[in-house]
């Protein structure tokens, strides 16, 4: 019998006949009837500001060493950028997009049965050749192994000028997840904070106005109401962070920047004059003291700097750009799905990877795709690749290392039919929740050479590229690892491979707590790469 295919549009909100109908905010975004709005200014003007991490702020020599007493960050604080992508809703990670082997890791293959389970048809399984590429469909061009028709893959290398996938690499972790609910504790940017990294305006931004920026809520145990993001899902978001107010219009950026310093004197001088009448007097000085130097401090750094992601050349293809924006004009302006990502995503990025956030959050809506074509997974997956891609290519731009991070909340499995529609690419439908097929990644770009991971044989480097694995039929092995059947201790693993990128993973347990990671030689074996950061600076080694 034909199969009726469904003619909805693919990024037309999801009405599941096994769902209740939505209700919550966390309910609409992953179903697709909301997603984080976005805009942006026009603009051709080239970017002024495209590395600040080589523009360090000149304030007088007396100024400039109250900051760190202040609490102004230095760009990035030293730490690795971290961005983590929370796509709502139950999106598809194992097989399909990234490989998930067996006890082996990545290349010990599953059954054709598995690959099934997870969208693959028989004639596609990793092992095989595709017969017009001439290519095994097992990939590894990234580091990390995708299947060669991923959606992921081919969005990621679409965003990157050819030869940075050669400083890429990543792990997977084959970990359970509740499907369909924002309960699921993903969220590590707290974590990240916590380890250290931090921003010159901002120390955490996400795109959804929760504790979390973003669907997924964060670890209870992490939870510090200083920490919590400021949200950010647009251009005039970053801009509207940064207000030097009109004296900086009036004069140069050097008179009023020696402006705000004579007014921090003139104040400074007056203030061991005044008693306040209250009990917290030395308190209310230093806060009016720092008021000053921040000010001095934002009018130094930022007077007259643009900092509109749509006005980075480097960012959106402008007249002023000297190699291809990473979007067009015509993709960053686009009115539908794709522009409000594009822009989301570029506004997240502008922040975190020229240190003016330490960590950010991009949640992307709609992942709760099956009950439908395939063709609407694999569009929605090569979007994030998109947005995943624009990351690495950024970062590759500014000469800086970063850190992804990609979750969803549960996953999903085909029962074999195929979608042989354009978009559908002769693969499987996916037809139900399921979260024993869940699993996460993280990619890491390092400027200086491809990121090592740790063993000394490829037996070793496999099992340390996996963090876990699967069995033969493509179910997630609960007692693999600490990680597999608890988000929490997800959450922890992926904080400790933050911290090893930096070579503080002895500092982990102080840190963290009750991680529920084990001892030192388990902490080992949950480890995937080698140090890519020398202690005394930001820059990779």
């Amino acid at each position: 019998m034909a199969k009726k295919q469904n003619a909805r549009h693919l990024d037309a909100p999801q009405l599941h006949g096994d769902h209740p109908r939505p209700v919550t905010r966390r309910q609409f975004v992953a179903q697709g009837f909301i997603s984080g709005a976005a805009y942006t200014l026009g603009g051709g003007v080239m970017s002024l500001f495209a590395n600040p991490r080589e523009a360090y702020a000149a304030l007088s020599t007396d100024l400039s060493d109250l900051r760190t007493a202040c609490g102004i960050a230095a760009n990035g604080a030293g730490k690795i950028p971290f961005i983590c992508f929370d796509l709502a809703g139950g999106a598809n990670i194992a097989g399909s997009n990234v490989l998930i082997g067996q006890q082996g890791g990545q290349n010990d293959f599953l059954a054709t049965d598995g690959y099934r389970r997870q969208g693959l048809p028989g004639d596609m399984v990793p092992g095989l050749v595709d017969p017009i590429l001439q290519q095994d469909y097992a990939n590894f061009d990234l580091g990390l192994g995708f299947h060669l028709d991923s959606a992921f893959r081919r969005g990621i290398l679409q965003s990157l000028t050819p030869g940075t996938e050669l400083n890429c690499n990543g792990a997977v972790i084959p970990a359970r997840s509740d499907n369909d609910t924002g309960n699921n504790p993903h969220n590590p940017m707290y974590g990240i904070a916590r380890a250290g990294a931090n921003g010159s305006i901002l120390q955490l931004c996400g795109s959804e106005n929760t504790d979390s920026g973003g669907n997924s809520m964060l670890p209870l145990a992490l939870y510090d109401p200083e920490f919590r993001p400021t949200k950010v899902d647009r251009p005039s978001d970053v801009v509207n962070l940064i207000d030097t107010g009109e004296l900086v219009g009036i004069l140069s950026k050097n008179d009023a920047t020696a402006v705000m310093e004579s007014i921090y004197r003139l104040t400074d001088s007056k203030m061991d004059q005044v008693n306040t009448q209250i009990s917290s007097d030395a308190v209310i000085k230093e806060l009016v003291r720092c008021g000053y130097v921040k000010a001095a401090d934002i009018a130094d750094r930022f007077g007259g700097v643009a900092i509109d992601p749509g006005d980075d050349d480097q960012i959106v293809d402008l007249p002023t750009s000297i190699l291809p924006g990473i979007f067009t004009q015509a993709e960053f302006n686009d009115g539908g799905r794709d522009g409000r990502e594009f822009r989301k995503t570029a506004s997240i990025m502008k922040l975190v990877l020229n240190g003016f956030a330490g960590a950010g959050c991009i949640e992307m809506g709609g992942y709760d795709y099956h009950g439908g074509r395939r063709a609407e997974g694999e569009v929605k997956d090569f979007r994030a690749g998109r947005c995943i891609g624009a990351v690495l290519e950024y970062a590759a731009r500014l000469q800086t290392p970063v850190m992804i991070y990609v979750f969803s909340d549960g996953s999903l499995s085909s029962n074999g039919a195929i979608d042989n529609t354009t978009e559908g690419r002769g693969k499987g439908e996916w037809v139900s929740d399921n979260s024993s097929t869940a699993g996460s990644f993280f990619l890491v770009y390092n400027p200086g050479r491809r990121p090592t991971i740790i063993g000394a044989t490829p037996e070793e480097i496999a099992n340390h590229q996996q963090i876990g694995y699967m069995s033969s039929d493509g179910a997630v092995q609960r007692a693999a690892t600490p990680a597999a059947n608890n988000v929490n201790l997800l959450v922890n693993t992926v904080l400790l491979n933050y911290m090893a990128l930096h070579g503080e993973q002895g500092q982990f347990g102080s840190l963290f707590p009750n991680h529920g990671l084990g001892n030192a030689t388990l902490q080992d074996s949950l480890t995937a790469f080698t140090p890519i950061v020398n202690g005394t600076t930001a820059f990779p080694v």
